[in-house]
């Protein structure tokens, strides 16, 4: 209340409720040719923006290698799951099963509208994306961070051999909680069923099990140096290679271009920076 005269008179306070969106999908070019896409959380609208995020980049240029980040995605929505991991395998592919005591919790979910699409309408949103999305080179980034929805995504990709999944061991969330009310506006959350990777994993308290374990590390510019192994081309005196020497000066320069972002990525995150080196050999290899 307030005091005015020897009078009190309420004061009136209208509270809002602000809703804070998460953008879940983010994206980049890494280098010419190699792009990152970034899911925080596995939302309602997380495969539409995925869709979205895709098709952008793959309508600015040619895309020869993806990395999809998972590092500390925390779950979300089990069709969100489904969704994002049909973005990139083949149609009808068995993504993930649940399995428990009771025979409704027996069910295996397929890379299919049927199993992913939403809304009134039960749109596929995935329909639009290019057909290159589904065999572009991957890498997959998780860590002890990841959990539950994103675990089923690298399961899934880990299985049918889509994707290198790379990182630490996931956090091994995988169980399926089911609400039962009870009245009186009160409920019960059981545990009813666990979540099994295409091949048969349990992923419970086991989390997935990267391909290529990477640890976090931490490397400034002066380790980076001190590590540099000397050459033939750094003695004073040396002869050059006579096809370096018939570079453009605009080549010289990419290539130096090219060596500082790499130092630069390796310092700020040295897991992508191992993925996009992965990612250019997977696609010498697969050239020969």
């Amino acid at each position: 209340t307030i005091t005015r005269k020897g009078e009190t008179a309420p004061i009136i306070v209208t509270l809002t409720r602000a809703v804070i969106r998460v953008q879940s999908v983010k994206s980049k070019t890494i280098e010419p040719g190699y792009a990152w896409v970034r899911i925080s959380q596995f939302q309602e609208a997380t495969a539409e923006s995925l869709a979205k995020h895709l098709d952008a980049m793959f309508k600015q240029g040619q895309i020869k290698g993806l990395v999809l980040d998972l590092r500390n995605d925390p779950g979300g929505l089990l069709f969100g799951a489904v969704a994002i991991s049909s973005a990139f395998l083949p149609a009808k592919t068995l993504i993930v099963s649940t399995d428990g005591r009771a025979e409704d919790s027996r069910k295996k979910f397929f890379a299919s509208p049927e199993d992913y699409a939403r809304g009134s309408r039960a749109e596929d949103v995935l329909k639009s994306l290019p057909a290159a999305v589904k065999t572009v080179p991957m890498v997959v980034l998780v860590n002890g961070g990841s959990a539950s929805a994103s675990e089923i995504v690298a399961g899934a990709l880990q299985d049918h051999k889509r994707a290198t999944v790379i990182g630490t061991q996931t956090f091994g969330k995988g169980s399926v909680q089911t609400i039962m009310p009870l009245g009186n506006s009160t409920a019960i959350k059981l545990t009813t069923a666990r979540y099994y990777t295409p091949s048969g994993r349990s992923i419970q308290a086991e989390g997935i099990v990267p391909d290529i374990a990477i640890r976090p590390v931490k490397v400034s510019k002066a380790e980076q140096q001190a590590t540099d192994t000397i050459t033939e081309a750094d003695l004073e005196g040396s002869l050059t290679n006579e096809k370096k020497s018939a570079e453009t000066p605009e080549q010289i320069e990419q290539k130096k271009k090219a060596s500082e972002q790499d130092q630069t990525l390796a310092e700020t995150d040295y897991a992508l920076y191992e993925a996009l080196n992965l990612l250019k050999g997977m696609i010498i290899v697969g050239s020969k």
